[in-house]
């Protein structure tokens, strides 16, 4: 595993994507690069450029009610709250609040909501927002969970995204192939570099990764 490569936003410079080459394996395919997205998510300046950047897609044409994070991406779902709602700036969710909210795994891999947060999602115009998204399933998931739970899908965004659509919904993206061109991900059974032989570096998931 070698170390980090940065690559600048296109349209926003000050926005860095740092990735690592290797072989990872996620719970959903292996991937041949790391995208690590742990300073954007916790950094106070990187969360807020970030959240300022994805907001200019749904200010004057989508209501927000409810941001759902995955990922651990709160940091980043409370600023884009912020920029939806500011004072001043021309937005279907001006002079309203928005909540933001995550969702849970139950003992069955499920994403649930538990009782005292389902009114956050139920009949609300949801927001899903998501760290990275590479074959779009764990995207298509949360969208089934907020459907079920009466939530209405009104966009999805990631920092990072492979995918460019799911269901009806396109993936508004910091981020994609198109920066990233050599990125490549492939289902577990038929991975071409476990049949290169090159050894997995590390497990990865939305928390970070853990070499092996």
């Amino acid at each position: 595993m070698e170390g980090y490569k940065k690559i600048a936003s296109k349209n926003y410079p000050n926005i860095i994507l740092r990735v690592i080459p290797g072989h990872f394996v996620t719970a959903n395919s292996h991937i041949n690069y790391y995208i690590d997205l742990s300073m954007m998510k916790s950094r106070q300046n990187e969360a807020d450029a970030i959240a300022e950047a994805l907001s200019e897609r749904y200010l004057s044409s989508t209501i927000v009610d409810t941001i759902v994070c995955m990922d651990g991406c709160e940091v980043i779902g409370a600023y884009l709250a912020n920029h939806l709602t500011k004072v001043g700036t021309i937005s279907m969710n001006a002079h309203k609040t928005i909540y933001i909210t995550t969702p849970e795994y139950n003992t069955n891999g499920q994403l649930i909501f538990r009782e005292n947060i389902q009114p956050m999602v139920r009949d609300k115009h949801v927001l899903l927002l998501l760290a990275s998204a590479s074959t779009g399933k764990t995207v298509s998931q949360a969208i089934d969970m907020i459907q079920y739970y009466g939530g209405i899908v009104t966009g999805v965004s990631a920092i990072f995204s492979a995918a460019t659509k799911v269901y009806d919904h396109s993936i508004n993206a910091l981020f994609t192939t198109a920066d990233l061109p050599d990125y490549q991900t492939y289902a577990p059974n038929n991975c071409a570099l476990c049949k290169s032989g090159k050894a997995i570096d590390a497990i990865a998931n939305g928390f970070g990764y853990s070499r092996l």
